[in-house]
C-alpha cells in the first residue's frame, strides 16, 4: 500500500494543484522565480483527491494529536478543510481572520473557543510559515492551547522551519516539496534531472542560480 506522502503527492499532481515548471518559471508577487505553482484549493473541486486529502488530515490528527478539541483553519485556504475534517472527526471548528472585523462583534477568532481548549490549526501549505505563526499567536492570546497545526503541503524551507522552531509550533504535513519532486520525476511531469533545480531553489529561493540558461 502506498505511504501517504506518495499518495498524496499524486494526488496533487494529477490535479496540477502542485504544477513544476522549472523550464518556464513563475513570477511569485516578490519577484522571486519559482519553479512550482501550488494551488490547494484545487483539491476542492476535486472530489475523489479531496477524500483523499480530507481523510488523511483526520488520521493524522488523531494520530499525532490525539487530545484535540477544536479545529481552526486558516483564513481563508483552511476554511473548508478544517469544516470537512470537523464533519468527519466529530468536531468543533472555527476559523482565524487575517485580521479583526471591522463590524459587529469586531471577532477576528470566528467560532466558540473556550480558554484552555486543545485547538488543531488546519492549513493548507506552508512556505515561510509566517501566516500560519499568526494564526497560533492570535489563538494562544486568545487562552487556547494550540497542540500544533497539520497541513496539506510543506515546501520545507529552512526559513519556514527555523520560525515554526522558534514559535514552539509543530506542523505535521501529508506530504512535503522533496516527495512530490520525486513523484512528478517518476510520472514524467519533470524530467529527472530537474530534482536537483527543484531542490536548489527550495534550499535558497532568491539564489536564482538553479535556473541555469533557462531565462
Amino acid at each position: 500500500m502506498e505511504n501517504i506522502q506518495t499518495l498524496i503527492a499524486k494526488d496533487l499532481l494529477s490535479i496540477q494543484a502542485v504544477f513544476f515548471r522549472p523550464e518556464e518559471p513563475f513570477t511569485w508577487a516578490s519577484g522571486i522565480k519559482s519553479p512550482v505553482y501550488c494551488d490547494n484549493r484545487l483539491t476542492l473541486t476535486a472530489p475523489a483527491v479531496r477524500n483523499d486529502v480530507e481523510n488523511a488530515l483526520a488520521e493524522t490528527i488523531r494520530r499525532e494529536y490525539p487530545d484535540v478539541e477544536v479545529l481552526m483553519g486558516t483564513s481563508t485556504a483552511g476554511i473548508a478543510h478544517a469544516a470537512i475534517v470537523g464533519h468527519i472527526m466529530g468536531l468543533p471548528m472555527g476559523y482565524v481572520r487575517s485580521g479583526s472585523k471591522d463590524h459587529g462583534r469586531q471577532n477576528q477568532i470566528e467560532g466558540r473557543l473556550e480558554k484552555g481548549q486543545k485547538v488543531v490549526v488546519v492549513e493548507d501549505l506552508i512556505s515561510t510559515g509566517g501566516s500560519v505563526i499568526e494564526v497560533v499567536n492570535v489563538l494562544r492570546e486568545a487562552g487556547a492551547d494550540v497542540l500544533g497545526v497539520v497541513s496539506i503541503f510543506t515546501y520545507g524551507m529552512q526559513k519556514g522551519l527555523d520560525r515554526l522552531a522558534a514559535a514552539n509550533v509543530k506542523n505535521v504535513s501529508l506530504t512535503n516539496f522533496d516527495a512530490i519532486a520525486q513523484v512528478a520525476a517518476q510520472e514524467n511531469y519533470i524530467k529527472e534531472e530537474d530534482i536537483a533545480k527543484l531542490i536548489a531553489f527550495r534550499n535558497n529561493p532568491s539564489d536564482e542560480s538553479w535556473m541555469g540558461g533557462n531565462k
